[in-house]
């Protein structure tokens, strides 16, 4: 499968994809434009941004960047690669998968079922990640429907019962496995069907002839810190990366700090208002990327390699953290997609 296959997911599900030169891109919110796929780091140049912005009447974009580029908030990308397996995980996350899978089968299942049950599982992810008005029962069906036929894609689930209770959607992008969706519901987590599930799929998928590696997300602008605690517990990893965030020129003059504070008093009066996280997520994301290194606040996960001072010290080091050391070793936990 190719990126031109993604893109067609997209486009099945109304999205409109703009190819430029440096990535993909697709309007993640109405005006607001993410490029794809999530784990390519690029260098759009500024006319390219420009254009695009002004063609199609573009308020804001974000994308992933190397650690050297001059602009864009620290942050992170959860990958898995090659070894993994039960001897690679903590004693606790280890005996987790383990009870996981004396509760649940994993299995693929078809797009049709994850369309209809999954919905239930879909939702309860969003309730406990304060994001239930971010998605309706018809875009979830039209997220899974749009995969049906599609080169790649596929669905897996833990079963407990005959019925499903945590189940993800993945796609294969030349040699990277993809994970756009994981969801489950809270009354199956002391099952640790979470564990048992990206367990079982990500050897599952690292086994596969051609496959370099797994893509799990881009750090969220407003999903809990735990959704991706799992995975560190889990033995995935965190590559430090830069998110940037570009406005439209029009716009840019007008976002500042007091802006953001401003977005920050509304969303802590109207918490249950995704639009307003999301605004605050770009709006914070784009003025901290402003700033040296050190003067950023870095997430949990990486931020013992925060740089002491802003002078030129050699990246490499920062560039692959494997197993973050200050991520808690409890096993169990949730998880949930940004």
């Amino acid at each position: 499968m190719n990126v031109e296959q993604f893109a067609e997911w997209y486009r099945r599900q109304g999205h409109h994809v703009i190819h430029t030169a440096s990535s993909y891109w697709f309007d993640a919110a109405p005006r607001v434009y993410q490029a794809f796929p999530f784990g390519w780091l690029i260098a759009p140049s500024g006319k390219e941004l420009r254009d695009m912005m002004l063609k199609y009447g573009i308020l804001s974009m974000r994308y992933s960047t190397p650690l050297e580029a001059s602009d864009g908030k620290v942050s992170y990308h959860v990958t898995l690669s090659n070894p993994y397996n039960l001897d690679l995980l903590r004693s606790q996350a280890r005996n987790a998968v383990k009870r996981g899978l004396t509760k649940c089968v994993v299995d693929r299942v078809p797009f049709e079922r994850v369309a209809e049950e999954g919905w239930n599982l879909q939702r309860d992810t969003l309730d406990r990640q304060g994001r239930l008005d971010s998605m309706t029962k018809e875009d979830w069906k039209r997220i899974c429907l749009s995969a049906v036929g599609l080169e790649g894609f596929e669905a897996w689930a833990a079963v407990v019962d005959g019925e499903l209770a945590a189940s993800i959607i993945i796609c294969r992008i030349d040699d990277t496995f993809y994970v756009p969706y994981a969801f489950s519901h809270r009354q199956y987590l002391d099952l640790y069907v979470n564990n048992a599930l990206f367990y079982s799929v990500s050897c599952n998928l690292l086994a596969r002839e051609g496959i370099n590696g797994i893509f799990f997300t881009v750090q969220s602008l407003d999903a809990p810190k735990s959704v991706d605690d799992f995975k560190f517990r889990m033995g995935f990893n965190a590559k430090i990366v830069r998110q940037r965030v570009v406005f439209n020129p029009l716009l840019d003059p007008f976002i500042t700090n007091t802006t953001h504070r401003v977005v920050t008093t509304l969303f802590k009066r109207y918490p249950e208002k995704t639009l307003l996280a999301k605004v605050e997520g770009m709006t914070r994301f784009y003025l901290h990327g402003k700033l040296p290194l050190n003067q950023q606040e870095w997430p949990d996960c990486v931020a013992q390699f925060k740089p002491v001072s802003h002078v030129d010290q050699p990246l490499e080091p920062y560039l692959q953290i494997n197993n973050p050391s200050n991520i808690p070793s409890s096993a169990g936990g949730d998880d949930g997609k940004p």
